[in-house]
C-alpha cells in the first residue's frame, strides 16, 4: 500500500534533482543529465499528479514507432478521424487526448503535463498543446492519448513523446509484423519496465500467414526483457474503411480496453501496480545522478586546484619582484634622483650617514621635491608586475584545462578566460593607489609619535612615503634588517635617509608594514581573476552538496512507499 506522505519526499526529491548541474563533459554526463531530465519529469508528470488524485481516470498512452499506425488505431476506437493518419511523416504533431465527456474535467487543468496548453480546436494552437477529444465511445476511467512518434524525424516531436510516455499510467504500445523487432521501440519498452510503468503491446499489420509465429516470437521477446506480463493485442492486416479499422480487427483492442473500463479493481490495480513500480525504480536511477555528481565534483576540484596552483605561483612571482629589487631600476631610479637629491649628495651620504640630521633640510631646501613623478611610475611599475603575473596565471591555467575534455569545453563557451580580465588595470590601479595612501598613513602615524615632526617636514610625508615604498621593493621583507642594494646603492641610501628621519628599527617596522599590505592586496586582486575559473566551474557543476541531498531524498522516498 502507498503511504500518503510520498508526497513530500517526491518534491524534495524532483527539486534536488532539478538544482543538479551536470554540465561538465566527463564520460557519462551525457546520461546522466537523461535521467536527471526524465525523472523530474515522471514525478511532475506522473508521480505527483497520480498521488494526489487517485480516483482519476487511468491514463493510457498509445506511443510507437513511425507508421505503426498508432493513430488509426485511436480512431478506430473513437470511431472517427480526431488525430490524423497518412503517408506524411510525422503524422501527429499535436498529441490528442481522447476521454468520456464526464472525464474532461480530469484533464482540463494542469494536474497532469502542466507544460501543454489545452486546446479543443485541432492542431492550430501549436505543439506544445493538448487537444482534448471527448467521446462516448470510451467508457468513464479510462483514457487514451496519442503521442508523436518515438523516432520521429524532428527532435521535439520525440522530446514530447518522451515527456507524454513518462506521464503515463500504462502505454499502449503499437508496433508492426514488420518491425516489432526493431531497436528503438525496445529501448522505450526497456525504459517501460525500468519506470515500472505497465505495458500492453498492440501488433498491428499482422499478415494471415504470421498469425502464430510472429506474435509467438514477440511473447518471447518479452519475456526475455522482463516484459512477459504484457498483453499482446494482434491486430491482422487488413484494408481500411475511410481511414479506420474495420470492427473485426479492432475487436482484440476494444474488447481489451472495455474489460479494463468495466472493471474499477483492475484499473486501481494497474495503478497502483506503475506507481508502485516508478517509486521503486527511482533509487536506482537516481544513483546514476548521484554516482555523476560525485564524478563532476571530482573533476570541478581537479580543476579547480589547477587555476589555485597557477595564481599561488603568481603571487610568488610578484612576491619576489618585491625581493629581488627589480622595481627599483629604470625610471624608478631616474625619479628617485629628483626627489632625494643629486648624485653629489648621494654619495655624501654614502660617507657620512651621521651627517644626515644636520644636512637634510638642505637637500630639500626650496620647492617641494618632484615626488609626483615617482609616485606614478611606483604605481605604475607595480600594476606592470601583477598585470603580467595575472596574465601569466591565466595562460598557464587555460593551459592545464585544455588537457581535459571537460575543460577544453569551458573554455570554449567562455572566451576570453585565457587572459587576464579587463578589469584588472582598474582594480589594480585602485589597489596600489590605496596601498600608497596607507603607506602615507603610516609614515605620519610614525612621525606623530616620535621626536620627528622637523625631520620629516624637511623631506615631506610624501617623500618619506616614496621612500618607505622604495624600501619595501629593495628589502628582504623588512624582518631581517638585511639590505639589497639595487643600481649603485640608491635602496642603501634611501634606507639611511629613512633611518636619519626615524631610526633603524622603525624603518624596519615601517617596511614590513607596507610590504604585508601591498601583498595582501595583491592576492585579493589574484583571488579575484581565479575567481573568473571558479565562476564558470560554479555554473557547471553540482552543488558540494549534490550528492548528500539526492541520497537524502531517495531514502525518504523509499521510507514512504
Amino acid at each position: 500500500m502507498l503511504m500518503a506522505d510520498a508526497t513530500e519526499p517526491l518534491v524534495r526529491l524532483r527539486d534536488d534533482l532539478r538544482s543538479t548541474r551536470l554540465e561538465l563533459e566527463v564520460p557519462g554526463a551525457e546520461e546522466a543529465r537523461r535521467a536527471r531530465d526524465e525523472l523530474v519529469a515522471q514525478v511532475d508528470d506522473y508521480l505527483l499528479p497520480r498521488l494526489r488524485r487517485m480516483e482519476a481516470p487511468v491514463l493510457m498512452v498509445v506511443g510507437g514507432s513511425t507508421g505503426a499506425g498508432k493513430s488509426t488505431i485511436v480512431n478506430s476506437l473513437i470511431g472517427s478521424v480526431v488525430s490524423p493518419a497518412g503517408v506524411l511523416r510525422p503524422t501527429t504533431r499535436v498529441p490528442v487526448l481522447a476521454c468520456h465527456p464526464d472525464d474532461v474535467r480530469w484533464f482540463e487543468d494542469d494536474r497532469i503535463l502542466p507544460g501543454l496548453a489545452r486546446t479543443t480546436g485541432g492542431e492550430g494552437a501549436g505543439q506544445r498543446s493538448l487537444q482534448l477529444v471527448p467521446t462516448p465511445r470510451l467508457a468513464e476511467g479510462l483514457a487514451l492519448l496519442d503521442s508523436p512518434d518515438i523516432d520521429s524525424v524532428l527532435a521535439e516531436n520525440r522530446t514530447l513523446a518522451n515527456q507524454l510516455l513518462a506521464a503515463a499510467d500504462a502505454w499502449l504500445f503499437v508496433t508492426t509484423a514488420a518491425r516489432y523487432a526493431d531497436a528503438v521501440p525496445w529501448e522505450f519498452l526497456r525504459a517501460a519496465r525500468e519506470r515500472g510503468t505497465s505495458v500492453s503491446v498492440v501488433l498491428n499489420r499482422v499478415p494471415s500467414d504470421a498469425g502464430r509465429e510472429v506474435p509467438a516470437h514477440l511473447a518471447e521477446m518479452l519475456r526475455n526483457e522482463d516484459l512477459g506480463d504484457s498483453d499482446v493485442l494482434v491486430v491482422p492486416e487488413v484494408q481500411l474503411g475511410n481511414g479506420l479499422l474495420p470492427t473485426s480487427a479492432l475487436a482484440p483492442v476494444r474488447g481489451w480496453l472495455d474489460d479494463l473500463a468495466a472493471d474499477a479493481q483492475a484499473r486501481a490495480s494497474l495503478i497502483r501496480r506503475t506507481l508502485r513500480g516508478a517509486l521503486a525504480s527511482l533509487p536506482v536511477r537516481a544513483a546514476v545522478v548521484e554516482r555523476a555528481a560525485v564524478e563532476q565534483l571530482s573533476v570541478a576540484a581537479e580543476l579547480r586546484a589547477e587555476a589555485d596552483a597557477a595564481y599561488a605561483a603568481a603571487l610568488r612571482e610578484v612576491e619576489g619582484a618585491l625581493r629581488s629589487g627589480s622595481l627599483l631600476r629604470g625610471e624608478v631610479l631616474a625619479r628617485w634622483h629628483e626627489v632625494v637629491g643629486t648624485g653629489d649628495v648621494m654619495r655624501a651620504l654614502e660617507t657620512r650617514v651621521g651627517w644626515v640630521r644636520d644636512r637634510l633640510k638642505s637637500i630639500v631646501t626650496g620647492s617641494a621635491p618632484p615626488d609626483a613623478e615617482l609616485r606614478t611610475v611606483v604605481e605604475n611599475r607595480v600594476e606592470a608586475v601583477v598585470r603580467a603575473s595575472a596574465e601569466r596565471a591565466a595562460e598557464r591555467t587555460a593551459r592545464a584545462w585544455r588537457d581535459r575534455v571537460a575543460g577544453r569545453a569551458l573554455l570554449a563557451d567562455a572566451p576570453g578566460l585565457e587572459r587576464a580580465s579587463e578589469a584588472l588595470d582598474t582594480a589594480t590601479e585602485e589597489e596600489v593607489r590605496a596601498w600608497q595612501g596607507v603607506v602615507f598613513e603610516l609614515v605620519r602615524e610614525e612621525g606623530a609619535t616620535r621626536r620627528t615632526t622637523a625631520r620629516l617636514a624637511s623631506l615631506g610625508v610624501n617623500g618619506a612615503g616614496l621612500t618607505v615604498m622604495l624600501a619595501v621593493f629593495a628589502h628582504t621583507g623588512g624582518l631581517t634588517g638585511a639590505e639589497v642594494v639595487v643600481a649603485g646603492g640608491t635602496s642603501a641610501v634611501g634606507q639611511k635617509v629613512l633611518e636619519a628621519i626615524f631610526g633603524d628599527q622603525a624603518v624596519r617596522a615601517l617596511a614590513a608594514r607596507a610590504r604585508d599590505d601591498l601583498v595582501e592586496r595583491v592576492d585579493r586582486l589574484l583571488r579575484e581573476e581565479a575567481a573568473r575559473f571558479d565562476a564558470v566551474l560554479g555554473a557547471a557543476t553540482p552543488g558540494a552538496d549534490s550528492f548528500a541531498r539526492l541520497h537524502a531524498a531517495v531514502d525518504a522516498i523509499r521510507r514512504a512507499a
